[in-house]
C-alpha cells in the first residue's frame, strides 16, 4: 500500500532505526527449544540474534551419520538427520495431495529464491548487492541447482519482504511496516527481468492476517506471484514485540490464507499459487495435521532459522518431516550460517534429504 508522504531515504530510515527483524533467530537444539526469543538485536543489525548452542550436558555432535544394525547386526545404510527415506516413509511421505492443476509449478521444478528488501543491505541478499550483481549471484546459484540435479527443472525467484515486523508500533499501533506499492513494483520488475516468480513474505507483527492480506491481492491477482506467511513474527496471542518472543500460527490462520488464494485462483483462472509457511521451532505452526489441502494452492512448508548443517538437518527432521503438510523447502543464510566456521550447506547436500526441498531459499 501506498506510504503517502514517505519518501524513500524516510523508509530506509525508519527500517535501521526501528528493527526490522528480518533474519530470524538461531535454530534451538534438541532438547532446548523455546518460543522465548533471544534479546533483540540493536536497531538495524538484523540477525544479530544469540547463538543456538547444545542443550545441558550435550556436546555439538559430530555430523557423521551415527553406527545403525539390523536385528540381524548386518549394517544398514547410515544417514544423518533429515535423510533417512525409511523415517519419512513412516512419518507420511510422500504426502497423496489433490490431482495437480493445469499450470502448477510443483512439483515440476524447484525454485530457487534470493529473500530480503531493498532497502536494507541486512535483511537478505535481495537487498545485499546492486539489482545486477544481485541477479547475477541469484543465477550462480541456480546454475549450482542444475547441475546438482539435472532432470529437475529450475525456476529462479524473489523473494521480497513486503510487510516488515518492528520493534516499535509505528502510526497503526501494529509492530510492522507496509512497503509502498512502488518498492513492490520494482522488485516485482526484477523478476520479470529473468522470467523468475516473484513472492510476496507478510510479517504481521500484531495485526491480524485477515485484515492485511487482503490489501495485497492487487500483486497476487498475477499470475507469477505467490505469496509466504512468517509465524515467527505473527505475535498477537503473546502481545509482545517482535524480536523478543518467537510467534506462531495455528492451522486454521494457514487456511484461511489458503482459502483466500484459492479464491483468487478462482476468480481471476489463475494457476496454482504457491504458499510457503515458514518454520522452524514446532509452536511456530499448531495443529499441523489441520491444515487443509486445495488444488489451487501449493503449500510448502520452509525450515527457517541459521545455525551449523548439523543443526539445520535436525529441524528439518524434526519440525518438517516429522509433520508433513505438503511439500518442503530448506532456507539458507550466507552470513549466519558460516559466522562460526561452519560451511554453507550446498545443493548435494540438500538433495540428500528426505523428502528432498523443492523450495530453496538464500538470505
Amino acid at each position: 500500500m501506498p506510504c503517502p508522504g514517505k519518501t524513500l531515504a524516510a523508509l530506509v530510515a525508519a527500517l535501521l532505526s526501528i528493527g526490522a527483524w528480518a533474519s530470524n533467530f538461531a535454530l534451538p537444539a534438541r532438547g532446548q527449544e523455546t518460543q522465548e526469543a533471544p534479546a533483540p538485536a540493536a536497531p538495524g543489525n538484523h540477525g544479530a540474534a544469540a547463538e543456538a548452542v547444545p542443550s545441558e550436558g550435550q556436546a555439538a555432535p559430530e555430523d557423521v551419520p551415527a553406527a545403525d544394525k539390523t536385528p540381524q547386526g548386518r549394517s544398514r545404510v547410515k544417514y544423518l538427520a533429515g535423510e533417512d527415506p525409511e523415517y519419512a516413509r513412516r512419518r507420511g511421505w510422500p504426502v497423496l495431495g489433490p490431482a495437480l492443476l493445469p499450470g502448477a509449478i510443483l512439483p515440476h521444478k524447484r525454485i530457487v529464491a534470493y529473500y530480503g528488501n531493498p532497502l536494507s543491505k541486512r535483511m537478505g541478499v535481495l537487498g545485499e548487492y546492486p539489482k545486477e550483481e544481485m541477479l547475477r549471484r541469484l543465477m550462480v546459484e541456480v546454475a549450482k541447482w542444475e547441475e546438482a540435479d539435472p532432470a529437475l527443472p529450475v525456476q529462479p525467484a524473489l523473494h521480497l519482504v513486503t510487510v516488515v515486523a518492528q520493534g516499535a508500533p509505528g502510526k497503526a499501533g501494529k509492530y510492522r511496516m507496509v512497503m509502498p506499492d512502488a518498492i513492490v513494483n520494482r522488485v516485482y520488475d526484477w523478476a520479470k527481468e529473468i522470467s523468475a516468480l516473484f513472492f510476496i513474505d507478510i510479517q504481521t507483527g500484531q495485526e491480524n492476517i485477515r485484515t492485511l492480506l487482503p490489501r495485497f491481492e492487487w500483486v497476487l491477482k498475477n499470475p507469477d506471484v505467490h505469496l509466504a506467511i512468517d509465524p515467527e513474527f505473527n505475535l498477537i496471542a503473546s502481545g509482545r514485540k517482535p524480536g523478543t518472543k518467537i510467534g506462531t500460527y495455528d492451522a486454521a490462520d494457514i487456511n484461511y490464507v489458503s482459502g483466500f488464494l484459492q479464491d483468487l485462483v478462482r476468480n481471476h483462472q489463475l494457476p496454482p499459487k504457491v504458499f510457503v509457511v515458514h518454520r522452524f521451532t514446532r509452536a511456530m505452526v499448531t495443529n499441523a495435521s489441520k491444515i487443509v489441502l486445495r488444488p489451487e494452492v501449493q503449500i510448502v512448508m520452509n525450515m527457517d532459522g541459521w545455525g551449523a548443517p548439523w543443526l539445520k538437518r535436525d529441524s528439518y527432521r524434526d519440525y518438517i518431516v516429522a509433520e508433513p503438510v505438503q511439500y518442503t523447502g530448506f532456507k539458507l543464510f550466507y552470513h549466519n550460517d558460516t559466522k562460526k566456521g561452519d560451511p554453507l550447506m550446498t545443493p548435494q547436500d540438500l538433495l540428500k534429504l528426505n523428502p528432498k526441498p523443492i523450495y530453496i531459499q538464500y538470505q
